[in-house]
């Protein structure tokens, strides 16, 4: 048996952790490393559920998204998916009445099934924060109601989607999600009711992974 002496102990300890930091970067080198970016084109399909008694519809919309994926190991990563303040408009029984923006990032814990397939499959879970601004009505809605709408949302997100590899880095990717958006609807500053945006987003864009 051979024995080490004491004072070459913190120098193996050393080198044994810089051979497995290699061997996790190699890993990752040949995963094309633990970014990914994706733009994609996003249809938006609110849920529209309205408690006012307004009957309060959201238009649908395709929207452009950007999001970025970090690989924390090759099956897990975390997603942050962002936009531009969108503006939609606000209708009752089909006639519009005003117009409304709001901006919807959202966080989400993505497990990777194949993260060397070709095609490679992915569910996810987290969090969306909305942010509602520039609420606008027209003037007989504004006079006859003074409505107002709460400009914050917290809610849970959920998504199924996967990237199908062109080469080494490009890939389509196809993505499903279903996010919990909704606001409070004032009147004269009363509260009348919620409205939930709940909307589908249907995806399909492009990835680059580095």
């Amino acid at each position: 048996m051979v024995r080490i002496p004491s004072r070459f102990v913190p120098q193996l300890l050393a080198a044994a952790t810089l051979v497995a930091l290699t061997a996790q970067v190699h890993a990752q080198t040949a995963n094309n490393g633990p970014f990914l970016v994706r733009v994609r084109a996003v249809s938006l399909d609110p849920a529209n559920k309205d408690s006012t008694g307004l009957d309060l519809k959201l238009n649908k919309k395709t929207i452009p998204e950007v999001d970025f994926t970090y690989f924390i190991t090759p099956n897990w990563a975390a997603e942050l998916i962002l936009t531009y303040p969108q503006k939609h408009k606000l209708s009752i029984d089909g006639t519009e009445i005003g117009t409304v923006k709001h901006l919807p990032p959202t966080l989400t814990a993505q497990y990777h099934f194949s993260p060397e397939g070709k095609i490679r499959p992915y569910v996810g879970a987290g969090v969306n924060y909305t942010r509602f601004s520039d609420a606008e009505f027209i003037p007989a809605v504004q006079t006859a109601l003074k409505p107002s709408i709460k400009r914050n949302s917290w809610g849970l997100a959920a998504q199924l989607g996967a990237d199908i590899m062109i080469d080494r880095q490009w890939s389509v990717n196809f993505d499903v999600k279903k996010i919990k958006i909704d606001t409070t609807v004032y009147s004269a500053n009363t509260s009348v009711g919620k409205f939930k945006v709940d909307p589908l987003l249907l995806s399909v864009g492009v990835g680059y992974r580095f």
